[in-house]
């Protein structure tokens, strides 16, 4: 009896180790199909129009989850306050514009007259004052007036010369007409003018916010009325004929996969796989993501993908699919 009782003992430790090894190699097996596969989540191409001003919503003629053509409006913001910068630059530009004509037409010929009548005063004012001079001089040498009296004679005659010089620079002034640099100045202030009355009208313009090529309207965070901040997303659009898969590869297989690489995607929710080939896939590895670990591969290093779908079946399916995508032979 107690040569049975060791056989069975034997026997069982036997079943213990097989049964143990049976589970180490399917365990095994699973992390080696897990290490066959590229996980990753489906995802569309995304366009955002942004609020070029903060200016209330007055039209929003489209709804989440319609389907719209490149130049379909999507909304379409205040832009008064742009108009009338716009207005207030182009009646700066108009006046400026006038500015520059008369620069360059000269004084009229009134002024030019005005400004010779001018010379001609102060030339005989200066005559009176020269004589005034000489009848004080005269009195003097002979005692009969103060020094003083001289002095104011000489003054005068001297402020009389001043006047002549002045009224003679003015009549010159008014016949060479304005300075080629003042003309310069007032070009580039008219320049600058019109350069804001085009930046207001273009950026009244950007308020209407148009879908720039074709997709399906994802989400509308506004309400027509609503004041978005300065550079908010108004709308967001999926474009594209159909989603890409994101998959983080392996660096095992980064030396065999390349642009134009083929795949086999199997999407959550669909019975047959989905044909794909890589459209891009990155230069710099990182750390494999949360959601596709798998026992030591939190320190494996991957590169992240782009898998291009094929096929009408990929058209309607929606972003955030988990995909799990292996290479074709």
């Amino acid at each position: 009896m107690a040569l049975d009782a060791g056989c069975c003992d034997v026997n069982a430790r036997s079943v213990a180790r097989t049964f143990v090894l049976a589970v180490a190699l399917a365990l095994a097996a699973c992390r080696n199909d897990e290490a066959l596969l590229a996980l990753g989540t489906l995802e569309w191409d995304r366009v955002e129009l942004v609020a070029e001003a903060s200016e209330p919503i007055l039209e929003q003629p489209v709804r989440e989850g319609d389907r719209v053509d490149a130049g379909t409006l999507v909304a379409r913001l205040d832009d008064a306050r742009l108009r009338d910068e716009a207005a207030a630059a182009e009646a700066e530009a108009a006046r400026l514009a006038a500015l520059i004509a008369e620069q360059r037409a000269g004084a009229r010929e009134e002024e030019i007259a005005e400004a010779r009548a001018r010379v001609r005063q102060a030339e005989a004012q200066l005559r009176n004052a020269k004589q005034e001079l000489d009848r004080a001089t005269g009195i003097r040498a002979r005692g009969l007036v103060a020094e003083a009296e001289l002095d104011r004679a000489r003054n005068a005659h001297e402020a009389q010369l001043a006047e002549l010089a002045a009224v003679k620079s003015r009549l010159a002034l008014l016949t060479k007409g304005t300075r080629e640099e003042t003309i310069a100045q007032s070009e580039a202030a008219l320049a600058a003018a019109h350069a804001r009355r085009d930046a207001a009208t273009r950026n009244a313009g950007r308020l209407r916010l148009v879908a720039p090529r074709a997709g399906r309207i994802e989400s509308l965070p506004f309400e027509p009325g609503d004041q978005p901040a300065r550079g908010a997303a108004v709308a967001a659009l999926l474009v594209g004929d159909r989603p890409y898969a994101r998959v983080y590869v392996p660096s095992s297989w980064r030396a065999r996969v390349r642009e134009g690489t083929r795949f086999s995607v199997e999407v959550e929710g669909l019975a047959a796989p989905l044909a794909a080939r890589v459209r891009a896939i990155g230069r710099e590895p990182s750390f494999t993501p949360y959601y596709a670990l798998v026992g030591d591969d939190a320190s494996r290093l991957v590169y992240l993908a782009e898998l291009e779908l094929e096929g009408a079946a990929a058209a309607e399916l929606p972003a955030g699919l988990p995909v799990r995508a292996s290479l074709v032979p």
